[in-house]
């Protein structure tokens, strides 16, 4: 009668290399995937723990259903920035583009269309709104995302460092030949509702920038409020 005995074999070398490849490569995977996120959630983190400067309006809270209608509205128009906005009668001009510089944010001459929609393209100053120089308000919008991804020629990133300015920051404006000089006077933080900040207001020359936050949603529309020191 034979007597069997079954000795498991040691592991190749080969196959230990296998098994340690494919845990280095699991584990660089979870510490990759973990980077990414944390690099689009720090910024909104940051901003969230800074936006205490800016005077705020309460937003109604997101909903499931307005979650998945916001996916769908296209905000390189600025016309879906402020969905119950009036549509302003459109003030005479010969000028199209003007150009916009704010030197604190190595912004230089980026080009503003009068009446554009297309964000990508350029920056949009909101029709009906005063145009450089006049009493009221101008309204000029600008698209933003994640601020590591900022290019200050880029128009789909060129307010991505809006919130870092401050109350006294200079904004250039050249139009029809003359060089206007704005200083901010506050920075306002307000919902997609509200659309007091499209008035006009008359007793000095005003010219209001506009961007989506936190970095990177479409949640609510951050305001730098500047008014006119000279020409």
């Amino acid at each position: 009668m034979a007597l069997y005995a079954y000795v498991k074999a040691y592991p190749s070398q080969k196959g230990e290399r296998l098994t340690a490849f494919w845990h280095f490569f699991s584990i660089s995977l979870v510490v990759i995937g973990g980077v990414f996120l944390a690099n689009a959630l720090l910024p909104i983190l940051q901003y969230e723990i800074k936006s205490g400067r800016f005077n705020q309006e309460m937003i109604a809270p997101v909903v499931l259903g307005e979650t998945v209608e916001e996916k769908e509205i296209d905000y390189t128009n600025p016309h879906n920035w402020f969905p119950t906005a009036p549509q302003l009668p459109v003030r005479p001009s010969k000028i199209t583009h003007y150009t916009l510089s704010i030197p604190e944010l190595s912004i230089e001459e980026a080009v503003v269309q009068i009446g554009g929609e297309d964000l990508m393209t350029s920056l949009i100053h909101y029709p009906g709104t005063a145009l450089p120089g006049q009493f009221g308000n101008a309204v000029i919008f600008g698209h933003s995302v994640l601020p590591q991804f900022f290019n200050s020629k880029n128009y789909k990133t060129i307010f991505s460092t809006l919130p870092k300015l401050k109350e006294g920051d200079e904004i250039l404006v050249s139009f029809d030949g003359v060089l206007y000089r704005y200083q901010v006077v506050r920075m306002v933080e307000t919902s997609p509702q509200d659309v007091t900040v499209l008035e006009q207001r008359y007793d000095n020359s005003y010219l209001s920038l506009i961007t989506c936050v936190p970095p990177g949603t479409y949640l609510k529309r951050l305001v730098v409020v500047t008014r006119l020191v000279s020409i």
